[in-house]
C-alpha cells in the first residue's frame, strides 16, 4: 500500500516526474500545465485542489501510478483520512433524504434545520431517538403495504430481547416487491441480465409485469407440491433471473427459503438441509463459468437431499437422468393450469415474526449457525439501501454475489422494495465480460467484495469499459484497501465508495457511509440509520465519540458557544487525555473560571456518558478551525495540543 511520505507535495511535481510514470513528454507536459493551473488556484485548500484534480484532470485511462501521485500529493500536509469525496449540496437535495429533508426538515429537526449535508447527523440522531416517527416515515418513501398495520413500531418485552418490532403486524415482503404503486407501472425495467458467453449479444430486460407473471406461476407450482405452509424450500442455484423469480415465489407462497451458495460442496450442502429440515430444493444441472461445465445437480445428490427441481442451464442440452421423485423444470411448470398462469397469486400475509429466509454463518469455526430473517428483515435490508445507498427509481444495481449469503437476498429487496432495477450477470465477476455488462447495462451502484476489486486492479480487466454511468459504489464484506478503494473510484471519474458493515442477523449495516457525508478512503462516517453504536473499550464500557461528548459540554454553561473534544497521547504514553476546546459566546467571558468549568464538564460526562471520563484541560479560543464543509477539523487541535502534553 502507497503512504503519503511516498510521493511530494503537488508544487513540486515536475514534467519529469510525470514522465517517468510511463506517458509520453506531450503528455506529461499537458498534464503538468493543467496540474499548475489547479495547484495556483486552489493549492492553499487541500480539499478543493483534490476535488478539481480528480473531477478535471484525472481520467480511466490514465496510469493508477499517477492518480496516486495526484491524490497522496494533494494531501501531503493533510493528516489522516483526508476525504477522497465530498458531497454537492445540489445533488445532495436530490438524494432520497435530501428530498425527505427538503420537504420536512424543519417539521422534523425544528428551526435549526439547515440543509441536507449540514443536518444530516442530526437527521440520524433523529432516527434513533424517535424510532415510531423515523421508520413510519421510511415506509410511507419505501411504499410498504401492511395487510394488518403494526400496533407500534417497537415494544419491549422480557421474550424479545432488544424488543419486538411492528408487533402485530402482517405482511409479505416478496408481494411488496412486486406491487404497483405511484412511483412504478407495470412497464417499469426491474431486472437487467446477461450470461457469460454472451457478453456481445444485448442485455436481456425484464419488466414488472414479466416478473410478476414468473413469479405467479412458480408460486402456483411450489403449491403443487404439497407441503405445508412454512416449509423449507432450499435454493442452490446462481444468482440470476431464475433464482430470484424462484426466490420470490418462495416467500410470497408462504413457505421458507434455505440459501446455499452454488460453490458448496456436498457435505456443506448436506449440513445446511439437515439444520433447515429443508423439504425440497431448487438446483441447476451445471453451471457454466469460464466456458466450463461445473456440476451442480450431482452435488445435491451427493448430499442426499429431498426433493429436486432441476433446471437447465441453456448453454448445454439438458440430458441428465433425474433421480427418482426429481422433477424438471418443464414438467415443475406444467403442474400450473393454462387458465391460472396469468392469474395474480395471492400473497399469504405473514406474522412479523413468520420466517422468510434461513441463512447461515460462514461455518469456519465449527457448523454453520442457522440465521432466519423474518417478514421484517427485508424492511431493514431495503431502509439501508434507501438510506445511505440513496437506491431509487431510476438506479440499476449491480451486486456480484450469491443467495446463499445475506448480499443476495440484500440485493433483490434493497432494489425492489425502492423501486429500482436490478443487474444480473450470470457468470464469473473477476472478468472483462462482468465489466461491459456494468457498462451495457448502465449500472449507477455497484456493489463489491473488496477481493473482486483487488483482482480487477491486478488484472486491468475494467479497461477500455466505460463506466461513467456508475454514481456510487458500496463496499462490504471484508475490510477495503486504501489503494484498492482509490482505484475503484477512479473507474468512474471518483465517484463515493460507501462503505457498509453489518451482519446477517440484522439485514443490514450497523455502520456505514453516506453520499451526504465526505467519504475517506477504506472509511464509515456515520452509525448506520436507527442504530446506536456504542465501541467498547478493554474494560467492556462504551468509547463515545467526539460529536456525543461536545453535545453534553456544550449545554453546561450558558456562555458556552460551542466545543470540541480530542484525544491526546501523553508524552511518556499510556492512556489518551481528554482536551476539551470552547469557543464562548462572549470573548471576555468565563475565562477565569476555568478550574470550575472543568469540574462542572467532569460531572456532566461522568453523569450522562460514561462515568470513567474526565478532562484533563481546558484550551480556550477565539474559533474552532474548520474545513470548507464547515466540518471542525479535530487532527489539527490534536496536532496543536500534543505540544502541551506534558503538562495534561
Amino acid at each position: 500500500m502507497a503512504h503519503v511520505q511516498d510521493y511530494k507535495p503537488l508544487y513540486s511535481v515536475t514534467i519529469e516526474d510525470i514522465q517517468a510514470l510511463g506517458m509520453s513528454s506531450i503528455t506529461a507536459a499537458q498534464l503538468h500545465r493543467k496540474l499548475t493551473e489547479i495547484v495556483a488556484a486552489y493549492g492553499n485548500d487541500a480539499t478543493k485542489t483534490w476535488q478539481h484534480i480528480s473531477q478535471h484532470l484525472l481520467s480511466p485511462d490514465l496510469p493508477f501510478s499517477f492518480h496516486q501521485m495526484m491524490y497522496y500529493g494533494s494531501y501531503f500536509h493533510y493528516g489522516p483520512d483526508p476525504p477522497a469525496w465530498l458531497p454537492d449540496s445540489k445533488a445532495a437535495k436530490l438524494t432520497n433524504i435530501g428530498k425527505l429533508l427538503e420537504r420536512r426538515g424543519k417539521e422534523l429537526l425544528g428551526s435549526s434545520y439547515k440543509d441536507p449535508i449540514s443536518s444530516f447527523s442530526d437527521f440520524q440522531e433523529f432516527s434513533v431517538s424517535n424510532l415510531e416517527d423515523y421508520w413510519k416515515i421510511v415506509f410511507e418513501e419505501m411504499n410498504i403495504s401492511f395487510s394488518v398495520s403494526p400496533e407500534c413500531i417497537l415494544r419491549e418485552t422480557p421474550l424479545h430481547p432488544g424488543g419486538l418490532w411492528l408487533p402485530g403486524a402482517r405482511l409479505n415482503p416478496a408481494k411488496n416487491c412486486l406491487r404497483l404503486n405511484a412511483k412504478r407501472s407495470l412497464s417499469d425495467i426491474v431486472v437487467i441480465t446477461r450470461d457469460e458467453g454472451d457478453d456481445e449479444a444485448p442485455v436481456t430486460r425484464l419488466t414488472l409485469e414479466e416478473l410478476r407473471s414468473a413469479v405467479w406461476r412458480v408460486a402456483y407450482a411450489i403449491d403443487t407440491l404439497g407441503l405445508e405452509k412454512g416449509s423449507a424450500i432450499a435454493i442452490d442455484m446462481p444468482m440470476d433471473v431464475n433464482s430470484v423469480v424462484i426466490y420470490l415465489a418462495i416467500v410470497i407462497a408462504g413457505y421458507t427459503v434455505v440459501s446455499i451458495a452454488d460453490s458448496f460442496a456436498p457435505t456443506e450442502i448436506s449440513t445446511r438441509l439437515m439444520i433447515s429440515k429443508a423439504k425440497a430444493i431448487f438446483t441447476q444441472d451445471f453451471i457454466s463459468r469460464g466456458g466450463k461445465k461445473l456440476p451442480l445437480y450431482s452435488k445435491v445428490i451427493d448430499a442426499q437431499s429431498p426433493m429436486a427441481i432441476v433446471i437447465p442451464n441453456k448453454s448445454f442440452t439438458f440430458s441428465i437422468k433425474l433421480r427418482d421423485g426429481d422433477i424438471s423444470w418443464r414438467e415443475f411448470l406444467e403442474r400450473v393450469q393454462k387458465s391460472n398462469r396469468e392469474v395474480e397469486y395471492i400473497g399469504v400475509e405473514l406474522p412479523v415474526e413468520a420466517f422468510t429466509n434461513i441463512l447461515f454463518s460462514s461455518g469456519t469455526t465449527g457448523e454453520p449457525k442457522a440465521i432466519p430473517w423474518t417478514t421484517t428483515t427485508p424492511l431493514k435490508a431495503a431502509a439501508d439501501g434507501w438510506s445511505h445507498l440513496n437506491i431509487g427509481k431510476g438506479d440499476v444495481v449491480a451486486w456480484p454475489t450469491n443467495l446463499g449469503w445475506m448480499m443476495g437476498p440484500f440485493l433483490i429487496y434493497c432494489t425492489l422494495l425502492n423501486g429500482a432495477t436490478m443487474a444480473l450477470y450470470n457468470g464469473s465477476p473477476l472478468g472483462s465480460g462482468f465489466a461491459k455488462f456494468v457498462q451495457d447495462a448502465k449500472v449507477t451502484m455497484l456493489g463489491v467484495v473488496p477481493s473482486i476489486v483487488r483482482t480487477w486492479k491486478s488484472t486491468n480487466c475494467t479497461a477500455g469499459h466505460d463506466w461513467s454511468s456508475i454514481c456510487r459504489f458500496a463496499s462490504t464484506g471484508e475490510a477495503s484497501g486504501v489503494d484498492e478503494s482509490l482505484w475503484l473510484m477512479g473507474r468512474a471519474h471518483y465517484k463515493p465508495v460507501i462503505e457498509i458493515c453489518g451482519g446477517t442477523e440484522i439485514g443490514g449495516g450497523f455502520i456505514a457511509g453516506s453520499v451526504l457525508q465526505p467519504q475517506s478512503l477504506s472509511a464509515f462516517s456515520t452509525p448506520a440509520m436507527g442504530c446506536s453504536l456504542f465501541i467498547l473499550g478493554e474494560d467492556g464500557s462504551p468509547r463515545v465519540s467526539s460529536v456525543e461528548i461536545e453535545k453534553v459540554c456544550n449545554a453546561v454553561d450558558e456562555s458556552i458557544l460551542e466545543t470540541a473534544a480530542v484525544a491526546v497521547p501523553p508524552p511518556g504514553g499510556g492512556p489518551d487525555k481528554l482536551v476539551i476546546a470552547v469557543v464562548f459566546k462572549d470573548s471576555e467571558g468565563s475565562r477565569d473560571s476555568l478550574n470550575s468549568l472543568k469540574v462542572s464538564f467532569n460531572s456532566a460526562l461522568q453523569k450522562k456518558l460514561n462515568p470513567l471520563f474526565k478532562v484533563s484541560h481546558i484550551v480556550v479560543l477565539p474559533s474552532l478551525p474548520r474545513t470548507a464543509t464547515n466540518k471542525i477539523m479535530r487532527r489539527v487541535l490534536r496536532q496543536q495540543y500534543s505540544q502541551i502534553g506534558s503538562k495534561l
